[in-house]
């Protein structure tokens, strides 16, 4: 052995040499696990699930995601002209909810109209309703649930939509004590939160998931909204989830 490593210009030592198994091996396979679950998180987010069982530092999980090929390119955004501010902001739950509706489809052909109902202030996804059509007459029950659930809010934000301007839905909303709030036309930074709720629904299941039909599209869809509201960290909650927030401010 000692001749044969001497022909090759090899060291004894370096023969032998057993490396040591990486400590950032189970650090990896986590990261793993989290972009296949969650393929559209970040570092930041990554980071801030890792740290609930794990003491690690967030450019240590950055430096390893880059370095596994897990980074998830930043979207470019469109610049937008005349950006105003909301016209009153969220102070404490049920203050204001904001709800809107949005649209996809299922293999089979049928269209899917979705209606998805958020807590300004906690940033909980309340309900998210799928159908394949909604109306006016359709929110109102899907309201009363939620009202019977967690209490009437004070405000409810949303666009100029028919289904929410029908005289029905404003005038039970006068009876529950709730006041509406309408964004001016082509404004949707008045309804910021809403936006951003509908983008993430969109890019984290719409776009990520397949749906067969209507039965399946309400069970995946119901699905990843309970891990929104108790999985996910949001960047404006201090990197926690909706129900960690509200159980730390004590609602």
């Amino acid at each position: 052995m000692r001749q044969a490593c001497r022909l090759l210009g090899l060291s004894l030592s370096s023969f032998y040499f057993q490396p040591r198994p990486t400590r950032n091996t189970v650090l990896v396979e986590r990261l793993q696990q989290i972009a296949r679950k969650h393929p559209r998180y970040g570092y930041r987010r990554a980071y801030a699930l890792l740290r609930r069982d794990l003491v690690v530092n967030h450019t240590r999980v950055h430096r390893l995601g880059k370095q596994e090929g897990l980074g998830l390119k930043r979207r470019i955004r469109r610049r937008r002209r005349g950006i105003g501010t909301m016209p009153l902001e969220a102070l404490y739950p049920r203050h204001v909810w904001t709800y809107d509706f949005v649209h996809d489809a299922c293999m089979n052909g049928r269209k899917l109209k979705l209606l998805t109902i958020v807590d300004e202030y906690t940033r909980e996804a309340l309900a998210i309703e799928v159908a394949g059509s909604m109306n006016s007459r359709d929110v109102t029950p899907a309201l009363s649930r939620l009202f019977h659930q967690h209490g009437a809010p004070k405000f409810l934000r949303s666009d100029n939509g028919p289904e929410f301007l029908a005289k029905l839905l404003r005038t039970w909303l006068t009876t529950q004590g709730t006041s509406t709030m309408y964004i001016e036309p082509g404004s949707p930074w008045q309804n910021g939160k809403g936006e951003s709720f509908n983008g993430r629904f969109r890019d984290e299941c719409l776009n990520a998931e397949v749906f067969l039909n209507l039965a399946e599209a309400k069970v995946r869809i119901e699905s990843w909204r309970q891990q929104y509201n108790t999985e996910r960290p949001h960047s404006s909650l201090g990197y926690r989830t909706p129900y960690e927030f509200k159980q730390a401010a004590g609602f």
